[in-house]
């Protein structure tokens, strides 16, 4: 796949970043995702990342602990700028520039984000962090992540899990659950597929962007999804 992706949206759960501990950042994960990113885009992709919340606080969880849904969000939102920074910290010492760019206004700590800011640095090769949602509750990261692909014209979604694909049901709970190596975004609505939720699905279908669902435990993951290489499924608008 190598050169034909030009512009990559990868989208990170913030249970990603924090390993087999259980909350927070795991220094040594956070440093081999960055080392992924970075190895991405210096083989010439340009990399954006939307990361979620979910080591610190997410918004659903909240609203289960007597928290409004929409005071929760915000929480969640914050979460996800601590995970940007830590990445665009981690992504720069691996020697590749790297952006946090925030849709929630916050400019002492990060720059705002724009779509024309995003693309300026996605320009410059620099790997572009994306946090704070889409800046409004109620909108899961994955929706941001189809959003923001949409936003900034990106030929391809990287959904990054704990599993090498998409299945008809969750294959650590049933041993008998398919797994797809290609299915169509209409067909993972309309099974109700849970890898993404179906607003995100149906962006990157309105909007003809593939999505690649793959397994982040081992080292390189990304780059080796990237390049075809792997076991990843591939979700497509036909």
């Amino acid at each position: 796949m190598t050169g034909v992706w030009k512009r990559v949206m990868v989208k990170l759960s913030g249970e990603a970043l924090m390993g087999e501990t259980t909350h927070g950042l795991h220094a040594e994960t956070v440093e081999r995702i960055a080392k992924d990113l970075a190895l991405a885009a210096s083989d010439g992709t340009e990399v954006a990342v939307v990361v979620g919340g979910g080591n610190f606080f997410r918004g659903i969880q909240g609203a289960d602990k007597g928290i409004e849904r929409a005071r929760a969000d915000s929480i969640g939102m914050l979460a996800t700028v601590m995970n940007a920074l830590a990445l665009e910290q981690a992504i720069e010492s691996q020697g590749q520039p790297a952006r946090a760019l925030s849709a929630v206004a916050m400019p002492s700590i990060c720059q705002p984000y724009s779509r024309q800011a995003a693309l300026n640095h996605l320009a410059k090769g620099r790997v572009v962090v994306l946090a704070g949602g889409v800046g409004h509750p109620f909108f899961t990261t994955d929706t941001g992540a189809a959003l923001r692909a949409a936003e900034l014209s990106c030929d391809l979604i990287m959904k990054a899990t704990q599993v090498d694909g998409v299945y008809s049901a969750d294959p650590k709970k049933d041993p008998h659950a398919k797994r797809y190596e290609r299915i169509t975004h209409d067909d993972a609505i309309a099974q109700n597929l849970a890898v993404m939720d179906t607003a995100a699905f149906a962006l990157a279908r309105e909007n003809a962007i593939p999505i690649a669902v793959f397994e982040l435990k081992k080292p390189e993951s990304i780059t080796t999804a990237l390049k075809g290489q792997g076991r990843f499924t591939l979700v497509v608008p036909r």
